[in-house]
């Protein structure tokens, strides 16, 4: 089995006004290439972290990781030249059209100017904006921004495609197309690693996922083997959620609007 992402023993440690805090604290990972991988956790857990460490964004204070087979400590540049990120806050220059601004991507990666259009249409058919690429993306809505900020991300076909809670604000049917996306992307080869605080999202796309919480991965596994695992532990006939999991992992509770989706809740 060939491996998208590994990290051993990875930490971060932040120097503050009352001393050192360990915002990620010795975490493992093995994620299979061709899989989605769900890293799950509310806010402050390290889940942010651990994904800028992973795309160089962020130095590492020990341990070591690996993605897409390259040390990302020691070749940083090769590590990028093999991911696409699309982290919470989209950046998309609202003057430029969804055409314009893609095609602007595949030329800073080197493509030619026929290569450029081809790869753009391409990418506007996988997120389903053709009837939009001519409009300024000041005009899209945050669900056609989202996929817009996703096709951006897969200009160059990365290996490993890394999610930093893509659906968090968007309604609910936007978050079912964003939905529909990673698994065309998915389908297509490419190493989804998502980060979310929904846990509905986590178990409709994940074949694995992680959950953090204070720096340290507390379970891990694929979602049905989780919930199965706390059912056989209750013993009581009862058939656990990913969000009951999360709980009996963690101990945080959640709330929930009818009609929406699960949100863990610090």
């Amino acid at each position: 089995m060939t491996l998208a992402v590994e990290a051993i023993a990875l930490v971060k440690r932040y120097r503050g006004k009352g001393g050192e805090v360990d915002a990620v604290r010795g975490i493992d990972l093995a994620i299979p290439t061709g899989s989605v991988f769900g890293f799950l956790g509310p806010n402050g857990a390290g889940k942010s972290t651990t994904v800028r460490m992973l795309t160089t964004l962020m130095t590492i204070t020990a341990g070591s990781a690996r993605v897409a087979g390259i040390d990302v400590a020691a070749d940083p540049d090769a590590v990028r030249r093999r991911i696409g990120v699309a982290l919470q806050e989209a950046g998309l220059d609202p003057r430029q059209t969804g055409r314009e601004l893609l095609r602007l991507q595949c030329r800073l990666y080197g493509m030619s100017s026929a290569e450029a259009a081809e790869r753009t249409e391409e990418l506007l058919r996988l997120v389903e904006l053709e009837d939009s690429a001519d409009r300024n993306v000041k005009g899209y809505s945050g669900g056609m921004k989202r996929r817009l900020d996703l096709a951006s991300a897969l200009v160059h076909r990365p290996e490993v495609l890394f999610l930093d809670e893509p659906t968090t604000g968007l309604d609910p049917a936007s978050r079912l197309t964003i939905w529909e996306e990673v698994r065309r992307i998915n389908e297509q080869g490419t190493t989804v690693f998502l980060t979310t605080q929904y846990l509905e999202e986590a178990d409709q796309l994940c074949d694995e996922v992680a959950i953090i919480d204070d720096g340290l991965i507390v379970r891990q596994g694929s979602p049905a083997a989780l919930k199965d695992e706390l059912a056989r532990r209750r013993g009581d006939g009862s058939v656990p959620t990913l969000d009951d999991v999360f709980l009996d992992a963690t101990g945080r509770s959640r709330a929930r609007v009818a009609g929406d989706v699960q949100e863990v809740q610090a």
